[in-house]
């Protein structure tokens, strides 16, 4: 790897006798890893194999995935960086709290705080960048997340709707990469030797319209995937001085992840409370992270409105229609139409005046004339025993329906015409309609592909 000599001429400075060992781990293979889903009713891989445990992440394991595997396709695993695990297990959001992920793209840190929080309370997932957004809603709805919204805003306009109205937020704030170097070569050409102080400045931007939404007792965790000290220590000391409210909180630290560096900024011996990951160290990329309590107080958050059931009467009669006939139990949350699409909200949802929102909670699936239709995200984020009627795939079938091909079915199984949840592994994957013993598809045209080999 090539890096620049600025950079290696300030990391030697920095680390000393550390800095070869450093340099040299820049130049290895980057370690992959990935999630199992817990809200999944079987959280256990069909087709991906379990490597080591990530130490550090309650649900992480080390290994590689396939894109088009039965596990990756239908949200049971979720690829992220081993570092970048830690991220949510600082914050371990509880379920029916309040949760901010300010910077939330692709949705690494977001399904993992909805690991934690069990489908109860509002987790707001934002991305400033719609293409990014975009992706993030994807992801989410892959996992299987029914209580998100994913939001499209930078941080000052999120202030004004959301004051001091979070139990915990998240800031993986946005900074120069130095940590992703391996991971990605070409972050390298964006980096010069002011860049980390400029990144700096934009974070503390961003951090003066974060501290405005965090309820007094909350917790912010703030993380960067670069070793900037400018980036790191200086901005924790830098908010520490400006919000004597907040302070930093001792986390455990694993074999191989090491004590901030109170040095590297104004010598305050509560930065050594901070996190570093050091590729040279520990099997993951560079982070920094940082674990922030808002001491308690006598403000009061002003009350956010909160949105309200509103189906048509038509809409309503062709919803209750199609939960007799197929449903064993309805969806929690506020039945919310945006136009010819039907969501379940999170009970907390706020209304929508002022907000930019890519995902609402739940889709449930989409009004057609005189019927409903239900969606895939219903069918990943369900329990498949809240259906009357489903349809255990076997491997054969399932490459069939991500294809979207019908098939024929095993009678000895299904022999009633309707909707079935499809299933695998006692997981949802989505639905079919059965007509006269074949399997109608309604997996997304946009998502169809052909397996490449057979799923043993």
């Amino acid at each position: 790897m090539q890096l620049p000599e600025a950079f290696k001429e300030k990391y030697r400075r920095l680390l000393g006798a550390d800095a070869d060992a450093f340099f040299q781990a820049l130049d290895d293979q980057p370690s992959k890893a990935f999630r199992v889903n817990p809200l999944k009713p079987n959280d256990q891989p069909v087709d991906t194999p379990l490597g080591p445990r990530v130490p550090w992440s309650r649900w992480g394991y080390y290994g590689a995935i396939s894109g088009h595997s039965i596990d990756h396709t239908d949200g049971v695993i979720y690829s992220q960086e081993p570092s970048a695990q830690l991220v949510g297990e600082l914050a371990q959001p509880t379920p029916g709290s309040k949760v901010l992920d300010l910077a939330a793209a692709p949705g690494g840190k977001s399904t993992h705080l909805a690991s934690f929080m069990k489908q109860s309370g509002l987790l707001v997932s934002n991305e400033i960048n719609r293409k990014r957004a975009g992706i993030l809603s994807e992801n989410m709805e892959r996992f299987g997340v029914a209580n998100a919204l994913v939001t499209n805003h930078d941080a000052t306009a999120l202030a004004k709707k959301f004051p001091l109205y979070f139990d915990t937020i998240v800031l993986d704030a946005p900074c120069s990469g130095e940590g992703m170097f391996r991971k990605d070569p070409d972050a390298i050409q964006y980096w010069t030797p002011e860049y980390p102080a400029e990144n700096a400045e934009r974070q503390k931007e961003i951090l003066v319209d974060t501290v405005k939404m965090l309820k007094p007792g909350g917790t912010l965790v703030y993380s960067t995937c670069t070793f900037a000290p400018e980036e790191d220590e200086q901005v924790i000391a830098w908010l520490l001085e400006q919000y004597p409210e907040f302070s930093v909180v001792p986390v455990e630290k694993f074999d191989g992840i090491d004590d901030g560096r109170p040095e590297w900024a104004d010598g305050n011996p509560a930065l050594a409370d901070t996190v570093r990951l050091f590729p040279n160290h520990v099997a993951g990329e560079g982070h920094f992270m940082a674990k922030l309590h808002k001491a308690d107080s006598d403000e009061i958050a002003k009350s956010v409105k909160t949105a309200r059931p509103n189906l048509t009467a038509e809409q309503r009669g062709l919803w209750d229609e199609f939960a007799q006939t197929n449903l064993i139990r309805q969806p929690e949350g506020i039945l919310y139409a945006f136009g010819d699409q039907l969501y379940a909200l999170p009970d907390e949802a706020p209304d929508f005046k002022g907000l930019q929102v890519l995902r609402a909670g739940l889709h449930l699936g989409t009004f057609k004339k005189k019927r409903f239709e239900p969606s895939l995200a219903y069918a990943l984020a369900a329990n498949p025993t809240d259906f009357k009627r489903t349809y255990a795939l076997t491997t054969t079938e399932w490459a069939q329906y991500v294809h979207g091909d019908t098939f024929m079915v095993d009678v000895s199984q299904a022999q009633d015409n309707g909707w079935y949840s499809l299933t695998m592994a006692e997981n949802g994957v989505g639905f079919g309609k059965l007509v006269n013993g074949q399997m109608k598809n309604f997996y997304p045209k946009g998502l169809r592909f052909l397996p490449q080999t057979e799923v043993k």
